[in-house]
């Protein structure tokens, strides 16, 4: 019987969705996929359904704990190729976990290759997916095919590095780092870490702002110099250039949505070293409604971008979301009326309607320089990507005093550090107090996994002293599942502090006041709400935890 005729029999499938899930079925697309990718079914009635049917137990992947010996029965390259993974044995028994028992002559192999009589079991299939990548690493089969289960000698590199660039064009090798690339994107990451070391290379993950192992397997190492030559190659960089650091950028597309990756490799002790920072193009699509702004922040943060003059300021540290932040801006304010240039380094998103540039050193062609000129075009918005020092922070004084908005970003702890930020660089503090409308301070805190979250009564003292009120029901915690990797968080939102100039700040500002007396002057005059609050706020909603709060909110 069919997989279709069998949810057909229980009562789980229509005969116009099956006819449906035939006719829309992709090439290669098994039918219980196809039929979850339409709705018609979930995947655990196709699992229910299989091992009612066929007398199969179902197993959670999560709890098992295989020995080396077991894992070895089975070849990694026959592990991906049929998709399951040995669980246990007892004696001349193999436990082999499936989630698509219905290929028996694929079963059949496996009795041939493990010596082994062969006990089906079923799991689910994201779980069968972590499952083998956790015990055979990422991109398992095809170190496999490379032959990279073999012992790695001072001989073997040597011959590995003999022609990287020919060596980089395989199609193996090709594959490896696609894989990488691909599991990259699956787990959300924002970067990928290729480093190494004097006999491994290490392949780490930022996820949620956490550096998480790839579980690639140790044999990656023997091809090191092959997978940066075909990044190189990728990129567009020189691969015969070992000793000085290059930048490049790479455009991947991953089921259906395209991606770009920053490149940037410097030379180390051991080889090249290499980080990708993946921008999906998605993500320029946020709205400022998205970001987890709170709505008294919101509601003023969209009252300032409509302001003909001025600067706008988005302070934190990298990777805090600012350039999100400021795209959503432009994006809320740009129309077919409205003239906006952007001056970046690089340019990480295309924005439509939107005039960028990207900084070229090279050529003399960095933000001070870029804005002068830009300026010269008539523009009614500027973005400059940072303001690093005096000369940029002046040449956006004078945008700004000549009737354009201004958008920029500076590297402080806090909305307030922004005004002696521009004063360190030089800038006039009669320039600084007229022109600086507001400044926006900005971190990302974790989501706690809604699949896994608890709440709990908060102990004795653990709530700060500025905490409010306490949230109903008790604080969230996370725990940690399979959906989160066993983190216990899955996804970011912002926290903000949003800090609007007022006279009594900008009389602090021409008196060269320090950061604490011009934060305090904004508190009293009800016009600076702390990172801290908004950190408070979305733990009494659920959103994260009080110790994800208070350790970005301090950061």
């Amino acid at each position: 019987m069919t997989l279709g005729t069998l949810l057909l029999d229980n009562g789980l499938l229509t005969q116009d969705g099956l006819r449906r899930a035939t006719a829309e079925q992709q090439p290669g697309e098994r039918l219980d996929h196809a039929l979850v990718r339409l709705g018609l079914v979930s995947r655990d009635d196709v699992l229910r359904t299989l091992s009612e049917r066929l007398h199969l137990p179902i197993v959670d992947l999560n709890e098992a704990a295989p020995d080396k010996e077991t894992l070895r029965l089975l070849p990694p390259r026959v592990v991906f190729k049929l998709r399951c993974a040995p669980v246990s044995r007892t004696g001349r028994t193999l436990r082999i976990a499936t989630s698509d028992p219905t290929d028996l002559s694929s079963f059949d192999e496996l009795r041939i290759v493990t010596g082994h009589a062969v006990e089906l079991v079923l799991a689910r299939e994201d779980d069968l997916q972590k499952y083998i990548r956790n015990h055979y690493g990422v991109a398992g089969d095809t170190l496999d095919a490379l032959g990279g289960t073999a012992t790695s000698s001072d001989s073997d590199r040597t011959s590995v590095d003999a022609d990287e660039a020919a060596q980089a064009q395989e199609a193996s090798v090709v594959r490896l780092v696609n894989d990488l690339l691909v599991e990259a994107v699956r787990e959300r990451a924002t970067d990928v870490h290729i480093e190494p070391y004097e006999d491994t290379l290490a392949v780490r993950y930022r996820i949620d702002g956490v550096l998480v192992d790839a579980g690639v397997p140790e044999t990656i190492s023997r091809f090191r110099n092959a997978i940066v030559s075909r990044l190189k190659i990728m990129a567009n960089l020189n691969i015969a250039e070992k000793r000085r650091p290059q930048d490049g950028r790479i455009t991947v597309r991953v089921k259906g949505q395209e991606f770009d990756l920053r490149v940037s490799v410097i030379p180390m002790l051991f080889g090249e070293g290499v980080v990708l920072r993946i921008l999906s193009k998605s993500a320029v699509l946020t709205g400022l409604a998205d970001l987890g702004m709170p709505p008294g922040i919101l509601r003023r943060w969209n009252e300032l971008i409509q302001r003909p003059h001025g600067i706008l300021l988005v302070t934190g540290p990298t990777g805090s979301g600012k350039s999100t932040t400021l795209y959503a801006s432009l994006r809320t304010i740009v129309t077919s009326e409205v003239k906006a240039i952007t001056v970046e380094d690089p340019v990480e998103y295309h924005v439509s309607g939107v005039n960028q540039i990207q900084v070229n050193h090279q050529v003399g062609l960095d933000f001070a320089a870029g804005l002068r000129s830009i300026l010269r075009h008539d523009p009614d918005i500027v973005m400059i990507g940072e303001i690093r020092d005096k000369e940029t922070a002046e040449a956006a004084v004078q945008a700004s005093l000549t009737g354009h908005l201004v958008f920029s970003t500076l590297h402080t702890n806090d909305s307030a550090g922004a005004a002696t930020r521009l004063l360190d660089m030089g800038v006039e503090p009669f320039l600084v107090s007229s022109t600086v409308e507001a400044v926006l301070a900005q971190r990302l805190v974790r989501r706690v996994c809604p699949h896994c979250a608890v709440r709990r009564a908060p102990h004795a003292g653990e709530l700060p002293p500025d905490f409010g009120p306490e949230p109903e029901g008790g604080l969230i915690e996370a725990v940690g599942c399979r959906e989160c990797r066993g983190s216990g968080y899955r996804g970011r939102v912002g926290i903000y502090e949003l800090m609007t100039m007022t006279d009594p700040a900008r009389e602090l500002i021409m008196e060269r006041a320090s950061t604490n007396r011009i934060a305090d002057a904004a508190r009293r005059g009800g016009s600076l709400s702390l990172l801290r609050e908004d950190g408070f706020a979305k733990v009494r909603a659920g959103v994260t935890t009080l110790q994800e709060a208070l350790q970005t909110a301090k950061a």
